[in-house]
Parts: structure tokens; C-alpha cells; sequence
């Protein structure tokens, strides 16, 4: 591979990352353990041990991140979750 041709795969990897944006949970003193697994399940269609490994590192480490992808796709997901009552951000 050229150098040329580097230069172009690099710059296009780095705008498909470019183009992603995450959704954030924050640990909260208010919502239960299975009320966040359960959300994390129906809204970012996590699988149960997923969900229960985000839940535990939102515990511990004050957030995590539970989703990854497109703006479009992740805004009404992180509403979804604010409407659920748990602590979320569009990173």
C-alpha cells in the first residue's frame, strides 16, 4: 500500500469515527438495579448480562457508556431513557 493510499484510509476511518456519538448513563441514588437492567434491555436492546455489566460499572464508576452509533439513531434512545428516570447524556 502506498503512502497515499494510508493517508486515504486513515482519513476515512477517522470521519466514520468522527460521525459517532454515545450515550452516557450517570449513577443515580434513586433508581434500583433491575429498573435500569430492564430499561437498558427494552430501550438499547442490551442482552441481560450486558445490561447487568453497565448497570454495575454506573455503580461503581459513576457512568458508563451504553450505546454507540449515529445521532439520529441514539436521540430518541437517550430520551427514552430520561423518560425512564435514569440519569443519561448525547455525547
Amino acid at each position: 500500500m502506498s503512502t497515499q493510499e494510508q493517508i486515504q484510509e486513515a482519513v476515512l476511518t477517522e470521519n466514520q469515527v468522527g460521525d459517532l456519538h454515545e450515550i452516557v448513563l450517570h449513577n443515580d441514588d434513586v433508581n434500583t438495579f433491575d429498573h435500569v437492567i430492564e430499561t437498558l434491555i427494552r430501550v438499547c436492546e442490551h442482552t441481560a448480562e450486558q445490561a447487568e455489566q453497565c448497570a454495575l460499572l454506573v455503580h461503581y464508576k459513576g457512568k458508563c457508556t451504553v450505546k454507540t452509533g449515529e445521532l439520529t439513531q441514539l436521540k430518541p434512545k437517550c430520551t427514552a431513557l430520561l423518560e425512564a428516570g435514569l440519569s443519561a447524556e448525547l455525547t
